[in-house]
């Protein structure tokens, strides 16, 4: 055992070092039952702190106030590792009847039972280990520890059983309770009980006088008393009341460590978000985890070294609505390093999102870093599965077990057909997908697949998606390709259908993948009429695509409408050559390719429909009538602002004016918005609001797509009888479109 103050008093008080050797450790029950048999029955033994010179600061504290329940009714005290103090027997005696005493050690309490049954009735004395105590929770009024901690924490020990006891005095101390702790404040002890009385608890401290004993050690009586959790409170000092100290050294350091502490204590009560440990957590520092407390958020730190594998970096969020439908009484959400960065999960507000989509009253959201790059999802679930036990809220269902959640696309077969990079989109993936069937009748299904290209900069965004199909025209010259000496060659280049057996596939241009490009063609009823009299005159309708992305919405608007004539801007040369190779892309009179900058091609043209609309008014006092369709349909590189489509310039207010010029008063500019953000969806709609005379909005349900229609004037716009202009558009188009479901939804904004 290491010469600690702790063990040097306590010899000090044996009688000498030799029949403390004994002991052993401080923490054993039978080397406790040797040591009290050794010194016999009938002696008492103080470690420290006579009673002459606790008696005036502890019956000062039993006096304010310490029974929880008031009105006079004296305090139920409990004095853990009793040994063979006098304490108790002098509270019996100054008044206080109510005490329950317990130790480990059956001699102890054997002996002291023989001593005080008839002397002292009403005292209890109880066999039991003090880190885990049979009392049911808030049973008493006041805990008296006389030594009782230092004892248990040995240094050698850590603090395990320390912290197990701190817990159990908790539990059993009343709302309102006094815990007095009498130590000499060793700093691995005093910074236990600083931390762990951190969060809900106010706590004092003082010097007892040692004129009785003499001893070489400085006895310290903090005290904590049990508040609202959550709360935190500076710690008062009344060392400056104690007068003169008999160890300077044991004071300096003490009040060095306070004084560190209230520094954090300030901090945390400052309102900075601080991110906090799960065992702050765990104290009470964002109030009662067993309790679901509506709109509450908090970052912390999960697992340490010696308890986890890893550490993670977490929020714990409860939900900000109680709702009947939760699906989840308590969910893990696991967030990949490669999306740790984007809106819905680096900001408050995206995370709230995360939170209903997953249905749970409470969702503890990790994000994954580099230090888990090389990990087994297996292996973080198992290492993430005990920590988080200890943050689930009350449950009737016991044994529930928290699920572990994590963004998924649903995809039951994938083959990789081209990983690329490019300087400018950056890496982008061609990929053949089968997806998940959840139709209960699955027998009556067929699968089908489908190409998709997504660009890893937004991996949670697919940027395309096109539906794979059977040639026909390839089943007449698979016939004469067996025929062929090159057949062989050919069938190598055939790909397998989701069935596994080789056929050709192509791209269906006339399938839209993407609800919103559905709910984009669907607005053109709002200029159904315009488009009805240029198709009937044979006249082109000018249709601009900012962002080609697979090429899909252009080729499709290419067949569904073969009036327009469609150009589309696309910055990326690399992207047009993945849209001819693996989407079926191709261009012709009616549909062009532009390979620029989107917002310089508006601008010089704006410039250009200025100079001409001049020059026309001021030859033929006419304006230009021609209908315009402007689309942009880019993404963000820039997640993390929370627009994740378009970009920020896009929605400029110096972009919206030149698209205001582009149209030259006549015509529909269209903008897919997605953003989780309602402030910067607000600031998007401000702005519109501003540059145009009217504005609509067709949100997707089951998306985060909005679709916002906007025109600079009412000359090519049908809003009198919605009904005409969708059956107008829907007779103009050669593939189906959904335009009345679409058009349902359409609200008027301005």
């Amino acid at each position: 055992m290491a010469t600690t103050p702790a063990a040097a008093a306590a010899a000090a008080a044996a009688g000498g070092a030799a029949i403390l050797d004994t002991l052993g450790d401080f923490t054993s029950r039978e080397n406790w039952d040797k040591f009290f048999a050794l010194r016999g029955t009938g002696d008492s033994f103080e470690w420290y702190a006579e009673w002459d010179d606790l008696r005036a600061p502890l019956l000062s504290l039993l006096h304010g106030g310490g029974g929880a329940e008031g009105g006079g009714k004296a305090p139920e005290i409990l004095v853990p590792g009793c040994g063979s103090s006098v304490l108790s027997e002098r509270l019996y005696d100054a008044g206080f009847r109510r005490v329950t005493n317990v130790d480990f050690s059956r001699v102890l309490v054997a002996d002291m039972l023989r001593r005080h049954a008839r002397a002292r009735p009403e005292m209890r004395w109880r066999v039991m280990d003090m880190t885990d105590m049979q009392f049911t929770d808030g049973s008493f009024d006041v805990i008296l520890d006389k030594g009782g901690l230092d004892a248990l924490m040995e240094p050698e020990a850590g603090t395990k059983l320390g912290m197990k006891y701190l817990n159990e005095a908790k539990r059993v101390l009343k709302s309102g309770g006094k815990f007095a702790c009498l130590t000499l404040a060793e700093s691995h002890v005093l910074a236990l009980l600083l931390s762990e009385f951190r969060f809900g608890w106010d706590m004092s401290i003082q010097a007892i006088g040692n004129e009785s004993s003499k001893s070489a050690f400085q006895t310290f009586m903090v005290v904590m008393v049990k508040g609202k959790m959550g709360v935190v409170h500076p710690i008062q000092s009344l060392l400056d009341q104690s007068g003169k100290f008999c160890n300077m050294k044991q004071a300096n350091d003490v009040i060095h460590s306070l004084e560190k502490e209230n520094t954090i204590r300030e901090s945390y009560s400052s309102g900075v978000d601080i991110t906090l440990s799960l065992r702050d957590l765990q104290l009470g520092a964002v109030g009662d985890l067993k309790v679901i407390i509506p709109g509450r958020r908090r970052m912390f730190i999960l697992g340490d070294q010696g308890n986890s594998l890893y550490c993670y970096k977490a929020v714990l969020l409860d939900a900000r609505k109680r709702t009947e439908t939760f699906v989840y009484h308590c969910g893990v959400f696991i967030v990949p390093k490669v999306r740790a960065h984007e809106w819905l999960f680096a900001s408050e507000e995206g995370q709230w999102h995360v939170v209903e989509s997953a249905k749970a009253a409470r969702l503890i959201m990790v994000f994954l870093d580099s230090r888990h790059a090389n990990a087994d999802m297996d292996v973080i679930k198992n290492d993430l599965s005990p920590l988080v036990k200890d943050l689930e809220p009350g449950n009737p269902e016991e044994e529930a077990r928290i699920p572990f959640m994590m963004a998924g696309d649903g995809v039951k077969q994938r083959e990789i057909l081209q990983e690329v990079t490019s300087e400018i989109t950056g890496p982008m993936v061609v990929e053949d997908v089968v997806y998940e069937n959840n139709d209960e009748d699955q027998s009556s299904m067929t699968e089908k697949m489908f190409r998709r290209l997504i660009f890893k900069r937004n991996s949670g965004l697919v940027q395309s998606e096109a539906l794979l199909v059977k040639d026909s025209t390839s089943d007449k010259a698979d016939e004469n390709n067996k025929k062929s000496p090159s057949a062989s060659k050919k069938r190598r280049n055939q790909k397998k259908g989701p069935s596994g057996s080789k056929t050709v596939l192509r791209i269906d241009h006339s399938y839209l993948g993407s609800s919103y490009h559905s709910s984009i063609i669907s607005g053109f009823s709002l200029i159904a009429s315009a488009l009805d009299s240029a198709a009937v005159a044979g006249t082109k309708v000018s249709t601009t695509v900012i962002g080609l992305g697979a090429g899909t919405l252009p080729m499709f608007l290419r067949g569904c409408l073969p009036f327009l004539d469609i150009k589309v801007v696309e910055l990326d040369p690399l992207v047009e050559e993945v849209a001819n190779k693996y989407f079926g892309f191709s261009t012709d009179e009616q549909l062009q390719v532009h390979l620029g900058d989107g917002i310089k091609f508006i601008d010089d043209i704006a410039v250009a429909n200025s100079r001409a609309t001049t020059q026309q008014l001021m030859s033929t006092g006419n304006e230009n009538n021609a209908v315009k369709i402007l689309i942009v349909d880019v993404d963000s590189s820039d997640v993390s602002s929370g627009l994740s489509c378009p970009h920020a310039n896009f929605v400029e207010d110096s972009f919206l004016l030149a698209v205001k010029k582009f149209l030259d008063e006549g015509g529909l500019f269209i903008i897919n918005l997605v953003s989780r953000s309602s402030a910067v969806r607000e600031m998007v709609v401000s702005r519109l609001k501003a540059a145009f005379e009217h504005l609509y909005s067709l949100h997707l349900e089951e998306d985060l797509n909005e679709v916002l229609f906007a025109t600079p004037s009412e000359r090519c716009l049908d809003n009198n009888n919605m009904d005409e202009a969708v059956a107008k558009l829907k007779a103009m188009l050669k593939f189906p479109v959904n335009v009345e479901s679409d058009m349902k939804k359409l609200q008027k904004l301005q």
